[in-house]
């Protein structure tokens, strides 16, 4: 799993903590999956590109930095969507895609039902962001998607990864690295992530 990074850090320990209570309010729920997803997102852009500029003081000129690359980032809906905050806070400039896709409960497979891309996407720095990588299934199929758009430089960004997602999109996207907040141990015979939160777009949007 050399495609793998776990990010270690003692806030994010604690936001999944609070995520995985069964009890959280689905406003807090929310507003700490956004603040998991800031962490993260911290995280994966350690290597955007930067470019010099001069900027003008109240002393005197200094030279600086912007951000150089151009961001793309790509929610799975639904429950990507509570992902988003957390990198346009740190890049408000980002362009954000949006791809539909929910899981066939017979046969466990993703259903693609909209899809709608920024354009140039393969100039882009892009990050598909998503709260779980269960049976990979999802995520393989959105990256292959983008792929077929032009895109190049793609990460997968999630909060929990069960083992047989990693492998799935390890094995049919190599050259995608994952960055995720935990390693689970299983997934169960419905699927779900072990210990996991439960269905990440119930709680975000106060559904279940």
């Amino acid at each position: 799993m050399t495609n793998v990074t776990v990010v270690n850090h003692p806030l994010l320990k604690r936001d999944i903590t609070i995520l995985r209570r069964a009890e959280t309010p689905h406003g807090v729920f929310r507003k700490t999956l956004s603040d998991a997803s800031a962490i993260l997102a911290y995280e994966v852009m350690r290597d955007i590109g930067l470019g010099e500029v001069v900027v003008q003081g109240p002393l005197e000129e200094s030279t600086g930095f912007v951000v150089k690359d151009t961001v793309v980032v790509v929610p799975i809906m639904r429950a990507g969507l509570g992902m988003v905050d957390g990198f346009i806070r740190f890049i408000p400039e980002a362009r954000v895609g949006h791809l539909g896709m929910y899981r066939d409960e017979d046969t466990l497979t993703p259903v693609d039902y909209y899809s709608s891309l920024p354009e140039n996407i393969e100039n882009a720095r892009t990050f598909v962001v998503d709260p779980m990588l269960a049976t990979g299934g999802s995520a393989t199929g959105a990256i292959q998607l983008l792929k077929d758009k032009g895109a190049i430089n793609i990460a997968f960004v999630c909060l929990l990864a069960a083992p047989e997602g990693v492998e799935k999109l390890g094995l049919e996207h190599p050259d995608v690295p994952i960055v995720t907040a935990s390693l689970e141990e299983r997934l169960d015979e419905n699927a779900f992530i072990r210990p996991g939160l439960g269905d990440a777009g119930d709680r975000i949007f106060g559904t279940a």
